[in-house]
């Protein structure tokens, strides 16, 4: 039995080097331009598949088939889905076109995936694959409208698609913003998740969030104990939303953008900021 630990062990040793030299050598091409090689791919896809059937076996569906709701989804699909996705006789951004893997039209993904699970993709996404993840930007109700479109999608032929986007155009999609007296503080692990959907660590470092070494703004380590936001307004939590939610009212020549972030989740991310002593 020891020779046999020892093997095993040994085995696992001479693996993690081989992985070692592997990554470091730099020999797997990483460029858009070069699609992965189809073992690389398969694995990735069977990973994705078998985490999301995991994860969306607790959603309950309403009925997806109730008055309205298709056409709700065809407008949450036309301004949210439509540029990487295209649809019946539309073809993808040329942006999407460019994407390893593609993103590729979901005429065919109600046969891939039933409801739970395109609604868990949808709001969730699919991380390193460009998917994002709309449960910040789409409400619980208009993310079950985009699935009920989704499922009747393969019945549209392209002139049916046309016209009902037309009709729709006007319309947009909702975020919830209900929240109650108690949530008006921020809640901290809200805000955690919340910086990391609007991308804040696309441009800092921040304590507890998973990123690249960027120093495009400053990091975030110990902002709770900085007197100053911006080297402007004091630091509180209620000038901390201001500036999360309109940088240039605070500094006009401040290079952080205006995310579009909502009151609620700017609560919430100033509240995970206070706790980075």
């Amino acid at each position: 039995m020891s020779r046999i630990l020892i093997g095993l062990l040994i085995a696992l040793l001479v693996a993690a080097v081989a992985a070692a030299v592997f990554v470091w050598s730099g020999i797997y091409n990483i460029a858009a331009s070069a699609p992965h090689t189809q073992p690389v791919y398969s694995l990735l896809e069977m990973t994705m598949q078998q985490s999301v059937r995991l994860r969306a076996r607790d959603a309950e569906p309403p009925a997806l088939d109730a008055p309205g709701l298709f056409e709700r989804g065809a407008a949450c699909y036309q301004h949210r889905c439509e540029l990487c996705h295209g649809g019946p006789g539309v073809a993808q951004n040329d942006i999407a076109l460019g994407m390893q893997p593609v993103p590729g039209p979901l005429v065919n993904a109600s046969m891939r995936f039933d409801s739970r699970e395109l609604y868990w993709i949808t709001r969730n996404g699919i991380t390193m694959s460009g998917m994002p993840a709309w449960k910040l930007q789409l409400s619980e109700g208009d993310t079950w409208a985009l699935v009920a479109f989704i499922e009747r999608l393969p019945q549209l032929s392209p002139a049916s698609y046309r016209q009902l986007m037309a009709s729709r155009r006007d319309e947009r999609c909702s975020i919830d913003e209900q929240r109650s007296a108690g949530d008006l503080a921020g809640d901290a692990r809200r805000g955690r998740s919340a910086a990391s959907q609007y991308g804040c660590h696309g441009c800092h470092r921040i304590p507890g969030i998973t990123g690249a070494k960027v120093d495009v703004g400053p990091p975030l380590a110990g902002i709770a104990r900085r007197q100053l936001i911006a080297g402007q307004i004091a630091n509180t939590p209620e000038t901390m939303v201001r500036w999360i939610r309109n940088p240039q009212d605070v500094d006009a020549l401040t290079a952080m953008p205006n995310l579009g972030v909502t009151e609620g989740d700017a609560r919430d991310i100033a509240a995970f900021l206070a706790t980075l002593q």
